[in-house]
Formats: C-alpha cells, sequence, structure tokens
C-alpha cells in the first residue's frame, strides 16, 4: 500500500535551510524550488521559499505578479524592510514566498562596499527560521552576491542535474565553488542530494549520464528521477505548480516522490 506524505512529516526536523543552486541555467532549478515546496506543504507544515533571481520567475510560477510588488527581496537587502514584512502567502496553503522582481538586479552594485554582504539574507533568515520547516533559497544561474548569499545563508543545497553531457562538466565546477564556500564563507554546508531532471528514459545519454553522476556523488543522488513533462513547462504560465495545475501527470508525482524521499532521509 502506497504511503501518503503525511506520514513522513512528523519528523522532528524544524527550521531547516536549503539553497538550490547550480552555476548551470536550464537546469530546472526553479521548477524543482516550486514543486518541491508545493509537495512539502501539502502535509500542512509551513514551507518559505526565497527567489533571489532578478528575473523573479519563482514569484511568478507561484502566482505573485512581479510588477505589483509593494516589497520584495530587494527591499530586504537594501535595509528597507525586515523579511518578515516581506513574505507574503501564495495560491498553496502552507507555502509562503519572499518575492523578487527586476529591482534586484541593482544588489550587486549597491552593496559592493558592505562590509558583511555576503551575509545579509543569513541574519534575515535567522529571525523566522523556526517558524518553517523548510526554507528553500532559489538562486541565479551565477556565482555572483546574490548565488554566495544563498549559500552562506543554507544549511545544505540540492543540485539539480539535467541528464545532458554538459551537465557532467558543470558537476566539476560546481563542487569548485562549494570547496570555495565552505572554506571562506560557510564550513558546515552539506549536500542535501543531487537531482536528475529532465530524464528521458528512452534516451540512452540519460541513463549515462545517471549513471555517471550515481558513480561519483553515490547515495547523494535521489533515487528519484524528473522526466521531461508537458504539466511542468506549463504550470507555470498559470502561477500553479504542477501538483495543482495536473496532479495526476508524471511531473507532479515526480515531486511527490521527491518529498516523501527528502523526508523519509
Amino acid at each position: 500500500m502506497k504511503r501518503s506524505i503525511h506520514q513522513f512529516i512528523d519528523k522532528d526536523l524544524m527550521g531547516k535551510t536549503i539553497v538550490i543552486a547550480n552555476q548551470k541555467g536550464g537546469v530546472g532549478k526553479t521548477t524543482t524550488t516550486i514543486n518541491l515546496a508545493a509537495s512539502l506543504a501539502l502535509a500542512e507544515k509551513d514551507i518559505l521559499v526565497i527567489d533571489t533571481d532578478p528575473q523573479g520567475n519563482l514569484t511568478s510560477g507561484l502566482g505573485v505578479n512581479r510588477d505589483e510588488l509593494q516589497k520584495s527581496l530587494y527591499d530586504i537587502y537594501t535595509s528597507r524592510f525586515p523579511i518578515e514584512d516581506v513574505i507574503i502567502e501564495t495560491s498553496v496553503p502552507h507555502l509562503h514566498i519572499v518575492p523578487s522582481n527586476i529591482d534586484l538586479l541593482g544588489v550587486e552594485v549597491e552593496l559592493v562596499q558592505k562590509e558583511g554582504r555576503e551575509k545579509i539574507l543569513l541574519n534575515a533568515i535567522a529571525k523566522i527560521k523556526n517558524n518553517y520547516r523548510y526554507i528553500f533559497i532559489d538562486c541565479p544561474p551565477s556565482l555572483g552576491l546574490l548565488t554566495l548569499n544563498g549559500l552562506v545563508a543554507a544549511d545544505s543545497i540540492i543540485v539539480p542535474v539535467q541528464c545532458e553531457y554538459y551537465s557532467l562538466e558543470g558537476l566539476g565546477l560546481l563542487s569548485r565553488t562549494l570547496k570555495l564556500v565552505r572554506g571562506s564563507f560557510n564550513p558546515t554546508l552539506d549536500i542535501e542530494g543531487i537531482l536528475l531532471t529532465m530524464f528521458d528514459s528512452r534516451n540512452t545519454l540519460s541513463h549515462q549520464v545517471a549513471e555517471e553522476v550515481r558513480k561519483f556523488f553515490k547515495e547523494k543522488v535521489y533515487h528519484t528521477l524528473i522526466p521531461r513533462n508537458v504539466a511542468l513547462g506549463e504550470a507555470p504560465s498559470h502561477g500553479k505548480p504542477a501538483i495543482l495545475y495536473d496532479a495526476r501527470s508524471k511531473g507532479a508525482q515526480s515531486y511527490l516522490s521527491l518529498a516523501k524521499e527528502i523526508l523519509s532521509r
């Protein structure tokens, strides 16, 4: 008999911050943040997502209008508002967001001289961390100040890896980045897991990439594979996670399986 996600959620882990990052673009970082967070929120535990990408795709993907924001992550970085004043509800019960928009582009320039600028997000999260079961930070595909803040603020990292050849090259770069961050800013940053995305079971290369990643990262690689799926691509344009857009789709079901796997570890 299949077990409900509710059967996994009662473990006494509170206030864990996980950054979802990969310096390579197009690997499914925002898709993973939206759908994993929504799947966990279904278990009626409060989840917070933080959009640290100036494009604001996480924000719009959860149905929040970027153009109508009165407060955003930019205001936290510039000390205009504390994080608790910026957090808003989404259409998914128990799922909250620190939204973002194009204003965030100016942060790296404005804070270039600010002491401790790499710890701004860490300090902001500290005030509200234990209000949430999980906090997920969605990062842009670069190693700038915004991504660095995410890596410094996090307890661990989930790395989405697209099942294609060039993703293997990106993993080497990521390993060097993690070594740098651990050495200079966050010595306890752990790999929560490596997530294989855009997997095509009919494609030999997908299987080869999955095998290589598992060989290198071993038990850190999730058993759950995220397939290429139409619903995962369409849902953001409707401002919904896949579980609300098409609950029966393979994409929605794969993220539910991922949520169960994370909670059962």
